[in-house]
């Protein structure tokens, strides 16, 4: 049996100005923006050293977290909150 993808996953999302510095022109699916701030994250190494499912916020992810750190989990919740 094949998996259908999740049409919600794929539903392009207008981003706002503070997401599209990190990510990109949007529009873009759920999906790729989450792809696309992890690969932001790792290439300017933001993972905590000591606990890697924490997020350090550097200029660029300040107004989207508010705060200096998150967990990977609070993070996809902050950045719905940019995606309508």
């Amino acid at each position: 049996m094949v998996r259908k993808a999740n049409p919600a996953l794929l539903k392009p999302y207008n981003l706002s100005a503070e997401l599209e510095a990190v990510v990109g022109k949007g529009p873009l699916p759920r999906g790729q923006v989450v792809k696309k701030i992890w690969e932001y994250i790792k290439k300017h190494d933001l993972q905590n050293p000591k606990n890697k499912r924490n997020i350090l916020a550097d200029d660029k992810l300040m107004p989207l977290f508010g705060k200096k750190e998150v967990t990977m989990f609070e993070m996809t919740k902050l950045v719905s909150g940019h995606m309508s």
